[in-house]
């Protein structure tokens, strides 16, 4: 009995979720000795309300990459549903409810598109998506000329700025999702068809599963949930501003690799996800408080990009091995 805990204690030990965990901590308190500030509740809850708005797209972003896929258009989306939303109640005078569903509405168009172009007219992801990228950017640019929207009603900016028990409602949204993205990923069909497929597309097809369909359906989810943030962001700002977004996609795309979703699909975790998003936000809010400048903070994420997909082809490569 005892060793069989004991065995149980070593694989936990082994999973990448205890890893970051613990890297999480001890950066924690590596910033904390650094600025006593950093452990306060008010910079914490402000953390996650960071965290949060990274981390909506980060679990879209999880179930595309387990089905082998990419989506570099997330940040162009975000901004872009913001300011439809925005530019809904600011010029037409819509409901939120009306102005929100737009929003939302513009972001599964993107992501309907995106499926449409990597499935149907077999274009790379990488390629399909940059180029709604710069479509999605453009767009921002022609509806606004580079000047925000606003200003915005007040009980709309309410969901970015409002409280329930001292614990901001965005990451009350977010937690939901993540928990509703893990039952769905872990225990459901349609999760088990993602990872089938993100780890053999071929195998999966001869199972009779139907990979166009659940391809279609990680984009709308991906691209979905990209919107959700960018309406959030705008109801925080009480605005919509044509430069939210820009960069977000790599941001995005690292947190959940460092989260120990793969590139190469078929393996990952929305634990992970959330561990690898707060980590990337720990490390920034670090940053700022300990004084690191804004290019050397840059320097920092991109290293942090080589690191994770090079620590994510080197276990590939000894799955290979094994």
């Amino acid at each position: 009995m005892e060793r069989k805990k004991k065995n149980v204690f070593k694989s936990m030990l082994k999973t990448k979720e205890l890893g970051i965990l613990f890297i999480l901590i001890i950066l924690s308190i590596l910033v904390e000795i650094a600025n006593p500030i950093f452990l306060t509740y008010s910079n914490i809850m402000d953390v996650l309300r960071n965290t949060s708005y990274t981390l909506i797209i980060a679990l879209g972003m999880t179930f595309v990459l387990i089905a082998r896929g990419l989506d570099l258009s997330v940040g162009s989306i975000l901004a872009l549903s913001g300011l439809i939303s925005a530019a809904a109640m600011f010029y037409f005078h819509l409901p939120i409810f009306a102005a929100v569903l737009l929003g939302l509405l513009c972001g599964a168009l993107f992501g309907f598109f995106n499926a449409l172009f990597i499935v149907k007219l077999k274009i790379p992801p990488m390629i399909a998506t940059l180029g709604s990228l710069y479509m999605a950017r453009g767009l921002v640019l022609v509806l606004t000329k580079g000047s925000p929207i606003y200003p915005l009603p007040d009980a709309f900016s309410q969901f970015g700025k409002g409280y329930v028990l001292g614990i901001p409602y965005i990451v009350l949204v977010a937690a939901v999702l993540a928990l509703v993205g893990h039952v769905v990923l872990k225990h459901t069909t349609f999760g088990r068809k993602v990872y089938a497929i993100g780890g053999n597309p071929e195998t999966a097809k001869f199972a009779g599963i139907d990979v166009n369909r659940i391809t279609f359906s990680v984009y709308l989810l991906c691209s979905t949930l990209a919107a959700l943030s960018g309406i959030l962001t705008a109801a925080r700002m009480g605005s919509g501003q044509p430069s939210v977004g820009d960069g977000t996609e790599m941001t995005v795309i690292t947190a959940v690799i460092i989260g120990g979703v793969s590139l190469n699909g078929g393996a990952g975790t929305i634990l992970g996800t959330v561990l690898g998003t707060v980590l990337m936000s720990v490390l920034s809010s670090g940053m700022n408080l300990v004084g690191v400048s804004a290019y050397w903070q840059k320097f920092v994420m991109g290293l942090i990009i080589i690191v994770a997909v090079g620590f994510d082809q080197y276990q590939r490569s000894q799955r290979k091995a094994a």
